[in-house]
């Protein structure tokens, strides 16, 4: 077992090198040459079929901004379908006390491929998918800065997602069972192949988050057009520029514990034993990474309904400027906050009072953001399209989330519910509650500029609802088993009644579960919706949204884009035909109205 962990080892670190030695051969990151000719940086943007290999060479050889931003959604949502179907069996374990359908280790292995497809292969890759497809557009650039370091940083994630879930993909190595969090000693005296196979799939991730972090901030700096200043880069780009610098700063010391982790796993170094850094060094690391993960998360997301919500509601976003300084603010203050994951462990409580005080300041800037987002639908036309409730569903569910986690971030509070279900509860309504809905926000809102074509406005609504109505049921079920004192990462829950009442924690559990088959209907419809429509949607016009009636000084810089594309017809979708479908649920539409999603529909 050992010599295969370390051959593994060995062959992954050759083909670290390998690839290091391929890049540096590479003189010139910034050319863009198609196989079948297209320009370098500087002439026009928008290169259509004629100009691309056709087929599956085309995607694998592509270095344009929008291809790799398609690349990234389709790996997003494929992960995200992953990661899904992990939870609903997480969630279908859990609803009898004695487990329902898996055995223990295979829980544990689920577990944790759950967390960590969900954070890595889901999370930064489909937020990587907004920002390389539109920043270019939005400030004017003709594409990225590094085009080829682009698709580097893309091609980077298949593998890394194959190595995440080797175990679960190769018989017999055995399947990581860390949970996410990977806490020594555990994670050494583990010998399944799988866990090691998981580290250097995380590393990969993170070596590919850095190269594209490393990117939106050379091309948000370097490439913006004449008339883009700092004073009017729009909220997206500036929410995505303070992610990278987290990125920057938080995702090479991932990789570096990683690897110290590997080092103990497999050549007996003592860099978390005991007798050495003591398995502590590997929380304050692991944490001082993990935390501001949070917000490399939800800042793009923010940024997202910052840009949407005010389109929908027919008037600019109220406090432009504070929105950005709260921006700033939090990516500062979010390397000061890591040990309020260590509250429990004994460290010393002056110290512990002061990441207190730290976490309980980094909810300021969010609650900025909230109110301002509220403001700004205040006396607003407000028009409920799809884009619009998923907006709203995000304040609504970020509400909740920053709410339970002031709880946590209170000394007195978090001793008691440390490592229970209400952890998992204020989590999730952040990262499925808040983030994942300002996802759909964004996918439905620009599924015009990604198609040509409109979505099911109806089968939209429907996948909004039952998101909303399965979010709330699940992880506030959840927030009540952590008041119970029900643990996190359990398998069963046969226990004593002195520990929790066993019959109202079923119950539950139970409502947990519901909730979480409704969240996989909507999902369902979502993914029907998005290839069904992809394929037979209905043609949009230049203006799907009708921006330039209900808010004309809205209308964005990337549906000028989509504009002048239709104009030129150098379009993305290959020149199909003009055919339609209904598009809510059975009335037919036709020409431009068919785009125009309003508030009565």
């Amino acid at each position: 077992m050992a010599a295969g962990q370390l051959a593994l080892t060995v062959l992954m670190g050759v083909f670290l090198v390998a690839v290091a030695a391929l890049l540096t051969r590479i003189e010139d990151w910034r050319s863009y040459t198609p196989l079948a000719g297209g320009g370098a940086i500087g002439e026009e943007a928008g290169y259509g079929h004629d100009e691309k290999p056709g087929g599956i060479v085309r995607w694998l050889t592509t270095v344009d901004h929008k291809d790799i931003g398609m690349l990234y959604g389709t790996y997003g949502v494929l992960a995200f379908a992953v990661g899904g179907i992990m939870a609903v069996l997480i969630r279908l374990q859990l609803i009898t006390p004695a487990g329902a359908v898996i055995e223990n280790g295979f829980y544990n292995a689920i577990l944790t491929s759950h967390g960590i497809t969900m954070l890595f292969l889901f999370g930064t890759p489909i937020l990587a998918a907004f920002s390389n497809y539109f920043i270019p557009l939005l400030i004017g650039a003709d594409d990225m800065a590094f085009p080829r370091i682009n698709a580097i940083a893309f091609w980077l994630l298949p593998p890394g997602a194959l190595l995440v879930w080797g175990g679960f993909l190769i018989p017999g190595i055995g399947t990581a069972q860390t949970s996410w969090v990977m806490y020594p000693p555990l994670s050494v005296e583990q010998t399944q192949v799988g866990a090691d196979l998981m580290m250097l799939g995380l590393h990969l991730t993170g070596v590919s988050a850095t190269m594209g972090a490393i990117n939106f901030i050379a091309t948000i700096f370097t490439e913006r057009g004449d008339d883009v200043t700092w004073a009017n880069l729009d909220i997206f780009s500036w929410t995505v520029l303070t992610q990278s610098a987290l990125i920057l700063f938080a995702f090479p010391l991932l990789g570096s514990a990683l690897i110290m982790l590997l080092l103990d796993r497999n050549f007996d170094t003592l860099f978390f034993a005991v007798e050495g850094g003591g398995t502590m060094l590997w929380q304050h690391l692991f944490w001082f990474f993990g935390h501001p993960e949070v917000y490399i998360l939800v800042l793009p997301p923010m940024g997202l309904v910052s840009y949407i919500l005010p389109r929908f509601s027919g008037r600019k976003l109220f406090g432009f400027k504070f929105v950005v300084y709260s921006t700033l603010a939090i990516g500062v203050l979010s390397f000061g906050v890591w040990a309020h994951h260590m509250f429990t462990t004994g460290m010393d409580p002056r110290l512990r009072a002061s990441f207190m005080a730290v976490s309980l300041a980094i909810a300021i800037p969010s609650a900025v953001k909230t109110f301002n987002w509220i403001t700004t639908m205040w006396n607003g036309k407000i028009r409920l399209a799809a884009p619009m409730l998923f907006c709203i569903g995000f304040v609504s569910n970020f509400i909740l989330g920053g709410v339970t986690g002031v709880f946590l971030a209170s000394i007195p509070v978090d001793m008691i519910l440390h490592d229970t279900y209400y952890v998992v509860g204020h989590f999730h309504y952040i990262v499925m509650g808040a983030i994942g809905f300002a996802v759909f926000a964004g996918i439905y809102y620009w599924f015009p500029i990604f198609t040509g074509r409109m979505y099911q406005r109806t089968l939209a609504k429907w996948h909004f609802w039952l998101s909303m109505i399965g979010t709330n049921i699940t992880f506030f079920a959840m927030l009540a088993l952590g008041y119970l004192g029900m643990p996190r990462r359990y398998a069963t829950y046969e226990f004593d009644s002195a520990i929790a009442p066993l019959a109202t924690t079923t119950t539950f559990h139970q409502l947990a579960s519901v909730g979480a088959l409704i969240l996989l209907v909507g999902q369902i419809i979502f993914v029907w919706n998005l290839v069904q429509s992809w394929l037979e949607g209905p043609r949009v016009g230049p203006d799907p949204w009708n921006l330039k009636e209900e808010a004309p000084e809205l209308f964005g810089r990337e549906f000028t884009w989509h504009e002048n594309r239709l104009e030129t017809q150098i379009a993305t979708d290959g020149g199909e035909g003009e055919d339609e479908v209904a598009t809510d649920g059975g009335r037919p539409t036709d020409g431009d109205d068919a785009d125009v999603e309003r508030a009565d529909d």
